[in-house]
């Protein structure tokens, strides 16, 4: 089914290295077949057999750098920015050099944190940053100081856009390093083991009290007593807790735009089931880190074919005689509206996981759209950073 995307073209567009291209797009479609990226399952995707497969895929994560590729899809129209991290397990790896424990202490793993952008009640990935209780031992870093090298690298591009986090980063060292930077930020708050403490402009502490149905706004109060934020809580009716949101943004703003990046969830679980995201691995970190990135392009690719396949198999006709809101109406499509399966799947999904079959025509219209789509992400004059 993924052999109708042609990947070839929208990595030739991607790299100016047409060679290197050709082969990101080999392996590229390998990963959509094998639905991986582990190296020994996209090798026996490839043309030829496993063992020079393999050695054609080590060759290229050696003479190439898809990450470079993967900071030119930043968005200039984009809303925010967001920053989601995920725990990478790997119990077995006792002797790889970059694999740390987790959260727990106990598990063996890393961290990969995703950089990426709004795009249709989905995300666009633009950067990447991986790194473990190793690697931060090795190297006298600290978990804040990696979250600080990926937040510097799209310092310049943010402008006034906000960078929109979860709890993973409400800690102080982080909000007195954005606001040095003077970069917008919106984070929802971790409650769960230390609250934070807040203290208003006369000096009395701030109660994070609220009842269910309730919406509480503390403007212009001091979080830990040292940054200047607005802070909103809100607790819909039906929900187990309240959601508490800080923002160097209009409390309201801040909350709708957090209340955005959790629709986004489903891009990242898209990521981690049905391309295999979470079974990274490699010896070497710089190899692992682009795998990680062309899985990500290669994401992207599929996304923006999906949400064409989504919206013609599953978009309904908009009746002439019917008023229909506008958050009902498909982004982007002409008088097409939401139906349920719409709704239920994501583009991914349909691409991947569903049957379907489309007129040749039709096919290569979405195909059409989904490469000019890429096309303007990536003739964006934007830097490259690694």
């Amino acid at each position: 089914m993924d052999k109708c995307i042609k990947v070839q073209e929208f990595m030739r567009v991607l790299f100016d290295d047409q060679a290197v291209a050709d082969k990101a797009a080999e392996i590229g479609q390998a990963i959509l077949s094998a639905r991986s990226v582990r190296l020994t399952e996209i090798a026996s995707e490839m043309a030829g057999t496993s063992d020079a497969s393999y050695k054609r895929l080590q060759r290229f994560l050696k003479e190439s750098d898809p990450r470079e590729g993967l900071w030119r899809l930043f968005r200039e129209e984009a809303e925010f920015v967001i920053g989601d991290p995920t725990e990478i397990e790997r119990r077995q790896a006792y002797k790889t050099g970059y694999v740390g424990t987790l959260k727990d202490g106990k598990t063996k793993g890393f961290w990969a944190l995703v950089l990426a952008m709004p795009y249709r009640g989905r995300a666009i990935p633009c950067g990447l940053v991986t790194y473990s209780s190793k690697t931060i031992a090795q190297s006298l870093d600290s978990r804040n100081l990696n979250h600080f090298r990926a937040f510097a690298q799209v310092k310049d591009l943010l402008g006034q856009r906000p960078l929109v986090l979860d709890r993973e980063f409400s800690y102080l060292e982080l909000m007195l390093n954005l606001g040095e930077e003077q970069i917008n930020f919106v984070i929802r708050l971790d409650l769960r083991a230390h609250p934070p403490k807040f203290i208003d402009g006369d000096g009395r502490g701030v109660g994070l009290t609220i009842s269910p149905g309730e919406t509480v706004i503390h403007n212009q109060v001091w979080y830990m007593g040292k940054v200047c934020v607005n802070l909103i809580g809100s607790w819909k009716k039906g929900l187990s807790e309240p959601l508490w949101v800080m923002s160097s943004l209009e409390a309201r703003e801040g909350l709708r735009i957090y209340l955005a990046r959790m629709k986004i969830e489903e891009t990242f679980r898209d990521l981690k089931s049905l391309l295999g995201m979470t079974r990274l691995m490699n010896q070497r970190q710089d190899y692992m880190e682009k795998i990680l990135a062309l899985l990500l392009l290669t994401f992207t690719i599929g996304l923006l074919v999906g949400e064409g396949l989504r919206d013609y198999l599953y978009g309904q006709q908009i009746p002439d005689d019917e008023p229909v809101p506008e958050k009902e109406r498909i982004p982007g499509a002409t008088f097409l509206t939401k139906g349920k399966k719409w709704k239920r799947y994501s583009g991914l999904f349909v691409l991947l996981k569903q049957k379907w079959s489309l007129p040749p025509r039709q096919l290569s219209t979405i195909l059409k759209a989904a490469l000019q789509v890429f096309l303007a992400l990536v003739q964006l004059h934007v830097p490259s950073h690694v």
